[in-house]
């Protein structure tokens, strides 16, 4: 999950990045160079989505069952993983979405 949300955070660096330091009141030339990662963005893009999808399956998909006793045996660590999961999902796709509304914010 942690892999998943920072390729989101770096394939949206080229847009979600300025404005976020501009609303903090930070700014300066070296902002524009932001941008020179717009060419990384689909393979940051495909990163996250495939470090969602290992997440996703090990999460609903254990590949062994648990014993009792183990971490992911107790139930409200599941519920915290399933939580966390879905908090993460939200935020990389906003980050991911976020390019495409970005015009409407500059």
């Amino acid at each position: 999950m942690l892999a998943g949300g920072l390729t989101a955070i770096l394939a949206s660096t080229c847009c979600l990045g300025p404005l976020v330091l501009v609303t903090l009141g930070i700014s300066g030339a070296w902002i524009s160079d932001l941008t020179v990662l717009e060419p990384y963005r689909p393979i940051f893009i495909a990163a996250a989505l495939a470090s969602l999808f290992f997440a996703w399956r090990r999460i609903w998909r254990p590949a062994t069952a648990c014993a009792p006793g183990e971490v992911c045996a107790v139930p409200r660590v599941k519920r915290a993983y399933k939580l966390l999961f879905g908090v993460v999902v939200v935020l990389v796709l906003i980050a991911l979405g976020f390019p495409y509304v970005a015009p409407w914010f500059y």
